[in-house]
């Protein structure tokens, strides 16, 4: 097998429709992005843990509807209202925003637009003080994206190698599967350990490679 490249190249994650890998655990949340009509009063909430595709999803929802994206920590007065928003990470909506955030959503809903969330905890535990806000987002529709199943984490350790421009053998991807906690935080973190051993001593990423990495990680 020939030497892989170890120049550190910038890692550029793929988020088109085609990039998105569905299965069982997010096939729902994929069909719901596909039809806004079946949202109640045009908004939704996805939620789940970090890395578990809900960015990818807002991006499909924003290029298929020309849909404004901003967080939420960045929130600002958006007049007039955009026809679709997507806010991300709500749980960190500053707490002088939530009024702003309170109307725009009015705004949105109003000329009937369409109001795409995303946040990692429910919204009991977003913080909220604003009665009124907190009324407005426990009435949103809500898709939750599982952990993923051995053929998603499968194909999700193949295309973060992917994004980092590494072809790996199916060795590789087949042990990582069998050994490392079943989330998506897990394995963006040991993809990015392995690709930076992989730089730091200048060899290709193998089986051997992997389990090098999985072992200093293990190591008190």
């Amino acid at each position: 097998m020939p030497a892989q490249l170890t120049l550190a190249l910038p890692v550029r994650a793929a988020l088109g429709r085609a990039d998105f890998l569905v299965s069982p655990a997010n096939r729902t949340a994929l069909d719901l992005i596909d039809r806004p009509d079946l949202w109640p009063q045009g908004k939704l909430i996805l939620a789940g843990p970090e890395g578990a595709g809900k960015s990818h999803l807002a991006e499909v929802f924003a290029h298929d509807r020309a849909a404004m994206i901003v967080e939420a920590r960045d929130l600002f007065d958006i007049d007039p209202a955009p026809d679709a928003l997507v806010v991300e990470d709500m749980e960190e909506l500053p707490a002088d925003r939530q009024e702003m955030m309170f109307h725009l959503h009015n705004r949105i809903a109003a000329r009937g637009g369409l109001l795409l969330m995303t946040a990692r905890r429910p919204v009991a535990d977003w913080g909220l003080t604003l009665a009124d806000l907190q009324s407005r987002m426990a009435a949103a529709a809500v898709v939750r994206l599982d952990p993923p199943d051995d053929a998603l984490l499968a194909a999700l350790i193949v295309k973060l190698f992917a994004d980092r421009q590494l072809q790996v053998p199916a060795t590789v991807v087949t042990y990582l599967v069998g050994r490392i906690e079943r989330s998506f935080a897990a394995a963006r973190a040991v993809v990015a350990a392995i690709d930076a051993r992989s730089l730091a001593l200048g060899r290709p990423v193998t089986r051997a490679l992997a389990a090098e990495v999985l072992d200093r990680t293990a190591a008190p």
